[in-house]
This record gives C-alpha cells, sequence and structure tokens, in this order.
C-alpha cells in the first residue's frame, strides 16, 4: 500500500530498527508500514474504537488512552521516536505533551495545519471571519481544532521550551511539496512536519589556573 506523501517522509526520518510510539494512531498505517519496511518496533496509542480494531486487524499494538492525561504511564527515554500526526491542534495543553514527548523519547516528529497559509489570512484580513479552508473545513463553532497555530508560532514555542528542530518540510492538503512551499513554507505550506528534540544542554568546565 502506497502510503500518504507526509507519511512517507516521516518514514524516512526514522532510522531503521527504531522503537516508535505513535500518538493518535489512526488506523496503524504508519506503524504497519514502519515495522515492514524499516523493521521498527513500538506501540499506537488511539482513542477512537474503529481505528482501534483496525489496528489491531493490522497486527498494530495499540493502546486505548487519551492523549489529553498525558504520557505518565511511559518512563523516561522509552522510544527513539514519538510521533503525533494531525493532532497537536486538538490538545488541550499542546506545549506539555511535547515536552511529554521528549521526556520518553530521544526525538520528537508533529505534523499539524498551518494557520498562516495565505487563504487563512485573506479570510482573517478581508472578511474578517475565521477561516476555513482544505486543511481546516471546519466552521469555529463545531471544529476539534482548539489550538491553531502557523509555522512562525511553533517554532517560537519550540525556544521557549528550549526545542531544537532538526527537520522542517510543508505540504499541501494532498501531501505535495512546490518549490513555493519551500521558499516561504509559512505562507504556502498547508501542512507543517517537524522532527525536533531537546536542545543539548551546554556544560560549563570551570577555567583551570595557571
Amino acid at each position: 500500500m502506497k502510503l500518504r506523501t507526509d507519511l512517507a517522509l516521516i518514514s524516512e526520518w526514522i532510522a531503521e530498527g527504531s522503537h516508535v510510539l505513535d500518538l493518535g494512531c489512526g488506523d496503524g498505517t504508519l506503524l504497519a508500514h514502519l515495522h515492514n519496511a524499516r523493521q521498527v518496533t513500538g506501540y499506537g496509542l488511539e482513542i477512537d474504537d474503529d481505528n482501534i480494531a483496525q489496528c489491531i486487524q493490522a497486527g498494530v499494538n495499540v493502546i486505548h488512552t487519551d492523549l489529553n492525561q498525558g504520557l505518565s504511564d511511559f518512563n523516561d527515554d522509552s522510544f527513539d521516536y514519538v510521533v503525533m500526526t494531525q493532532a497537536l491542534q486538538i490538545i488541550h495543553r499542546p506545549d506539555l505533551l511535547l515536552m511529554e514527548m521528549l521526556r520518553v523519547g530521544r526525538q520528537g516528529i508533529v505534523t499539524f495545519p498551518n494557520f498562516g497559509h495565505w487563504r487563512a489570512r485573506l479570510s482573517l484580513f478581508f472578511g474578517g471571519v475565521m477561516p476555513t479552508s482544505r486543511a481546516l473545513p471546519s466552521e469555529w463553532y463545531n471544529t476539534e481544532n482548539i489550538h491553531l497555530c502557523s509555522l512562525r508560532d511553533f517554532e517560537k514555542l519550540c525556544e521557549t521550551l528550549d526545542i531544537e528542530v532538526l527537520q522542517r518540510t510543508v505540504v499541501d492538503t494532498k501531501h505535495h511539496s512546490t518549490g513555493l512551499m519551500r521558499l516561504m513554507p509559512n505562507v504556502f505550506g498547508e501542512i507543517a512536519l517537524y522532527r525536533f528534540r531537546s536542545k543539548p544542554v551546554k556544560r560549563i568546565y570551570p577555567q583551570q589556573s595557571l
């Protein structure tokens, strides 16, 4: 089965033989692919019963849980990567969950809709209303998205949390990328993908007296 482009990009970021935790894993497509193609082991966390049933059918290890409850069931550095696709914007406290991701995993990978996309800007500027778009199709009153952000918002949060961005790319809702997206990602990218880790601690050594 051919992966969506964004999931294929995530797959390329994950080293063979890694241990992965997939938050909001859906039907388990990514984990199943990583297991078959890259010998990855791990677990998916999911709240939807139908998705859980599909994970089980696909042979994916899945745990029924609400991501808003955190990751307290997992020890520090339990995984090489913690992945969360298209769920950051629906989490009650995305800042706390990002820190939890980097507590239990050495690296994190997230994707989310970019609220800085030009269509959203035009809708707010000319229409004075909350935008709807291909990446954000719901109205403001019935959307699950409670913490929308742009690429700049996310990178500012990373700075606040001492998170180092290792890789970034953007795609459209068909999960394709273009030259314009690479040139001005915060304007033309509809969906953002980030790989990150905690900033290395700088060690300060005392000066030796001569």
